[in-house]
């Protein structure tokens, strides 16, 4: 077999030991600092040599990593300690389930973006250790005495807030995201409860959580578990602006702008209001993904000047879901009169938009940040109905780090879930 052909079926077969392994190399062979870093990195047991072959490297890093932790409590999780973002086994406990609240057994929860900024403290000096994740699945094996909407074996989700005031006008009208006391998010914030002050919220890379009820959502039975746990921030995030800035009417010409985790739930989302959808890309090589997996209309390459120029005027809408730096100029032209721009992507510096771009064809430029508890129930009982999931990568916990280095390179199609109940157990 030839070399080429030798790689892809190693990676076929083995693909977290190839993911790995080819990480370590180094102009062609597999270099000992990088091997020793790996083996620090990802658990694994590796022979210190620079010429390992494939088939042992393999052998080494499918050896299980120990979930043993030096910590106590009555939750398992994978946790960052540093900057590295490193996530290792670490226990917590819990607080105990009060009047109000459900407490969840983990079964599946997604990998965001956010999860690695966060760990890797990119978005501002996390708390440390922090266990990330808010696209929790689970079942339900407690409830509090004054609970009403949950009873012990329901299915049920947690997203990406656990708390909130309560009292200001955005949490009385169903917009708890944007509390003015600021929400209890679902990780690295602090915990709002009375038992739980002066620590910080732990995500959902984690056995188990508990959460008041007004937080708790309805799992529908239609939904895959796996498949659905990142509508509870990939959905709602694309869900929430189509549906508030009134892009839910059928025949609406609405442009995706970035074919990713967010891209591909505003697709299928714009497609089941019946919109006529473009999506407007920088890679040739998603067009057909676009076209004949997930059923766009259109395909617009953003570096071809004579298609961007062929598309102006042609949308009513445009949900921007890159996270990169762009310029919003060229992606304006694209809307007719009274279009909408509706940015849900957040690129790490300013973006440039010249005035003109907007008022020439009275646009609206807007943002939209993941959405309300109410509207999250609506989304995922929307997507029961129309039978609405995400693709996914489902992956064990000791894959995490290699999945967080794939994340970063996009090497995704297009969310990765953690299998939590199957693979983060503790050790004998």
């Amino acid at each position: 077999m030839g070399h080429s052909a030798q790689c892809c079926a190693d990676a076929r077969e083995h693909p977290r030991a190839f993911a790995i392994y080819r990480k370590t190399m180094k102009d062609g062979k597999v270099a000992l600092e990088a091997v020793q870093q790996a083996a620090q990195h990802y658990g694994t047991n590796l022979p210190a040599v620079q010429d390992t072959e494939f088939e042992t490297f393999t052998k080494s890093v499918a050896r299980p990593i120990s979930h043993q932790t030096k910590e106590e409590g009555d939750t398992l999780a994978f946790a960052a300690r540093d900057v590295s973002g490193l996530l290792t086994p670490y226990r917590f406990s819990r607080r105990a389930t009060g009047p109000r609240d459900v407490r969840v057994q983990v079964l599946y929860c997604g990998i965001c973006h956010s999860d690695l900024h966060t760990i890797k403290s990119e978005w501002g000096a996390a708390n440390y250790p922090v266990a990330p994740g808010h696209e929790i699945v689970g079942i339900v094996t407690e409830v509090g005495s004054e609970v009403t909407k949950f009873h012990v074996g329901d299915r049920a989700a947690v997203g990406c807030m656990v708390d909130s005031c309560g009292k200001c006008r955005e949490c009385e009208e169903g917009s708890e995201q944007y509390c003015r006391e600021r929400a209890t998010f679902t990780y690295n914030s602090p915990a709002r409860d009375a038992s739980e002050a002066g620590t910080f919220t732990q995500g959902g890379y984690t056995t188990q959580i508990v959460v008041r009820e007004d937080f708790v959502l309805r799992f529908p039975e239609k939904l895959d578990l796996a498949a659905g746990a990142p509508l509870l921030c990939a959905g709602i995030t694309t869900y929430s602006p189509l549906v508030h800035f009134g892009l839910n009417k059928p025949g609406l010409r609405i442009g995706v702008l970035g074919l990713g985790g967010l891209g591909h739930m505003a697709i299928k989302f714009a497609k089941a209001f019946g919109a006529v959808v473009t999506v407007i890309s920088t890679s040739l090589h998603k067009r057909e993904e676009a076209l004949g997996v997930l059923g766009a209309d259109r395909f617009v390459l953003s570096s071809d000047a004579a298609a961007m120029a062929a598309a102006e005027l042609s949308l009513d809408a445009i949900v921007d879901t890159v996270a990169a730096q762009h310029d919003l100029n060229e992606y304006a032209k694209l809307l007719d009169l009274d279009g909408t721009l509706v940015i849900v992507g957040v690129p790490p510096e300013p973006l440039p938009l010249r005035t003109g771009s907007l008022v020439h064809k009275r646009r609206r430029l807007a943002g939209s940040l993941i959405g309300g508890i109410r509207e999250t129930q609506e989304m995922l009982d929307f997507c029961a109905e129309h039978d609405i999931t995400c693709q996914i990568e489902l992956i064990g916990v000791d894959d995490v780090n290699v999945a967080m280095d794939r994340l970063v390179k996009n090497d995704v199609k297009y969310r990765f879930v953690l299998d939590i109940a199957k693979t983060l157990v503790a050790s004998d």
